[in-house]
């Protein structure tokens, strides 16, 4: 009995004294080499996986510590996958907080206003973080990757700042920007203005993606697309560089010439009434909303003052004096 009875105050004290160094530990803040580290927790990692690694950094003196924290704490199958920042200073129980809370690390990705299909897969294809599913970068290829097939990719994705995390792909992103633009279209085409010339949410992103490209100011967007809506409605051409620029596709060197206004592709809207066959670029929802709510008014002509305004003009001399002006430095 009296064998028994040391044996048990022995393990009583044993367990008391696992309580007070897990405690300890529980409390004592991970000094780290930096401000913060970033650990990753690859999916299908165990507890004891991840206790050992934590261990290997010196994060923890031992495994089973934080693997006893994690268990006492019911957080053992509540650890997720991703990749985290840890901040130096932190106690081992903010640490399972962490990676209980699912707050990975998230990278942003900008696709900018203006830009072309093209455009977009570069720089998804330059971001290193994303994972590459799209080998085939041809539109074709990834329109049918996207459920699409036979969809021209122009214009169809919006611009956007999109974070992701580690293990997120060129097509994660691809996909999430197109259903954004799809959801902008139908936001914008639902509040238009009455009576315009455009049949459909197809013309609208055809004819914002022009407006998006001729606007160098905020303000003139409206007034931009109020010029472009009044040519539609007259029959006249529109009459615009940016689709000529686009038809040309390599073959532009950066200077637009006479013989290029007179290359006849489906985009010279120089040469053919309407509009061009797709859009031109990614217009942003302020280009959409401009094109779909033009400003009244009569002018029907611009021209670029340089300073990235533009001056507007009712008629075809008034337009001519512009462009003398402000083109050709002649008073």
């Amino acid at each position: 009995m009296r064998a028994l009875l040391i044996i048990a105050f022995a393990v009583a004290v044993a367990a008391a004294g696992a309580w007070l160094e897990l405690r300890r530990f529980t409390e004592t803040p991970i000094v780290l080499g930096a401000a913060s580290s970033v650990i990753d927790i690859p999916r299908g990692t165990s507890l004891r996986a991840l206790s050992q690694g934590l261990s290997d950094r010196g994060w923890v003196p031992h495994p089973w510590l934080f693997m006893a924290l994690a268990r006492l704490g019911d957080q053992a199958t509540r650890i997720q996958a991703g990749e985290y920042e840890v901040p130096s200073g932190i106690t081992p129980a903010e640490l399972l907080a962490l990676f209980t809370s699912g707050r990975v690390i998230q990278y942003p990705l900008t696709l900018v206003e203006g830009w072309t299909f093209r455009q977009v897969i570069d720089a998804l294809h330059a971001n290193e973080r994303l994972e590459r599913l799209i080998e085939d970068p041809s539109d074709e290829a990834v329109m049918a990757r996207l459920g699409r097939p036979g969809e021209h990719p122009e214009g169809r994705f919006f611009p956007d700042t999109y974070h992701f995390t580690r293990g997120s792909s060129d097509l994660d992103i691809l996909k999430r920007a197109h259903a954004a633009m799809e959801r902008v279209l139908a936001e914008e085409w639902g509040a238009r203005a009455d009576g315009l010339p455009i049949a459909s949410p197809e013309e609208a992103l055809i004819l914002a993606s022009i407006v998006e490209k001729e606007t160098g100011l905020a303000a003139e967007r409206a007034q931009i697309a109020g010029v472009f809506v009044r040519r539609l409605r007259l029959g006249m051409r529109l009459q615009t560089d940016p689709t000529v620029i686009y038809g040309l596709g390599e073959g532009f060197d950066g200077n637009l010439r006479r013989a290029d206004l007179r290359n006849d592709h489906a985009y010279n809207t120089y040469l053919h009434a309407g509009l061009p066959p797709t859009p031109i670029a990614m217009p942003g929802r302020e280009a959409i909303r401009a094109t779909l709510n033009p400003a009244d008014g009569e002018t029907l002509y611009f021209v670029a003052r340089g300073d990235g305004s533009h001056e507007f003009s009712v008629t075809l001399d008034e337009h001519n004096r512009a462009v003398r002006k402000y083109q050709l430095g002649k008073p």
